[in-house]
């Protein structure tokens, strides 16, 4: 979670209200439809709003952010056309200053689950009997209670970690989407990810959501080991880690948020606008939404690039609809 956008970044102007913002996208072109080609959503079946959030956080995240509470998120989400957003817990020690368990989660989202909709999350070396079956009837608890998905998944530990593989299994057998963090320190992997394809390859039930800096950073093809903990500048090099995997595998996504998932379609906007369409079926807007008064580069951003309509509406709420099974 690198929700503090890179520092070459432009700041991103205050939120606008819902009917700004509809102004500001007619202005400049942007037609807005809410209705995916594959899968028509009706206007009254969910909450109103052009975006589905993949990635936000309640709670105090880090001892230099201010504490997000239910009803803070849900008045940023109001100014910001956000019609719902996934609340992420953090319970690995190189996740955050704090713990945000997912019983905080589940407990905070309950009043509000038309629109907040949780996760949860295990760490991969917490103590627990039965192996697999063990995590398997762990998770089930959580399903119950109304989680759609596990993460932010975010150890210290190796991407392809026999541990985090159990996670996987898991998960794959249970249906829930799995969004980890890559970088240098957390869920780590070597240039072109091979750790990380060995997981995708492995388990193909899961379905797999990337985020982070060397995620993001593998958009382009001469990322070098140091790339994997940053934010990489100019222009991209196609055949990245990204673009190869989506073209062998089917089980992998990509979440758009922090200021990694900003970069790296801003870095080059030309390879980046032309990845958004190329890839609309695998990509979901999210901004790591965490703190009062954060910049969300993202909402600049989307605006800018005048995306065609189906492809708006795939990334910014459809995609991430089917693949967490939501319902009105």
């Amino acid at each position: 979670m690198n929700w503090k956008a890179p520092v070459s970044d432009s700041a991103a102007p205050p939120p606008l209200s819902r009917r700004e913002f509809c102004r500001a996208g007619l202005a400049a072109g942007v037609g807005f439809s809410l209705a995916s080609s594959a899968r028509p959503v009706s206007a009254k079946e969910f909450p109103p709003g052009h975006y589905v959030d993949v990635h936000t956080h309640l709670g105090q995240t880090w001892n230099s952010t201010q504490p997000l509470s239910a009803e803070g998120l849900l008045k940023w989400m109001d100014a910001s056309d956000v019609a719902q957003a996934v609340v992420l817990p953090l319970v690995s020690p190189e996740s955050s200053s704090y713990p945000l368990t997912t019983d905080f989660v589940l407990s905070e989202t309950k009043p509000h689950r038309d629109r907040l909709i949780p996760f949860c999350s295990v760490d991969p070396r917490a103590s627990y009997s039965g192996g697999l079956r063990g995590l398997v009837d762990m998770l089930k608890k959580y399903i119950d209670a109304g989680v759609k998905g596990f993460g932010e998944h975010k150890p210290g530990v190796k991407i392809d970690d026999p541990r985090n593989m159990t996670i996987y299994a898991a998960c794959g057998e249970l249906n829930l989407p799995l969004l980890f963090h890559l970088d240098e320190q957390r869920n780590t992997d070597a240039p072109g990810l091979p750790g990380l394809e060995k997981a995708i390859k492995e388990f193909p039930k899961t379905q797999f959501i990337g985020h982070g800096p060397g995620w993001w950073a593998s958009i382009s093809a001469n990322v070098k080991q140091a790339d994997l903990g940053g934010y990489p500048d100019g222009p991209v090099a196609p055949g990245g880690a990204i673009d190869t995997l989506m073209d062998k595998y089917s089980n992998i996504h990509g979440d758009l948020s922090a200021g990694s998932g900003a970069r790296a379609i801003s870095r080059d906007l030309t390879f980046g606008r032309d990845f958004l369409v190329r890839r609309a079926d695998r990509l979901m807007f999210g901004t790591d939404f965490l703190s009062p008064g954060q910049e969300v580069p993202q909402l600049t951003l989307f605006r800018q690039l005048q995306l065609p309509a189906d492809v708006q509406a795939k990334i910014f709420r459809d995609n991430a609809r089917k693949l967490l099974r939501l319902t009105s």
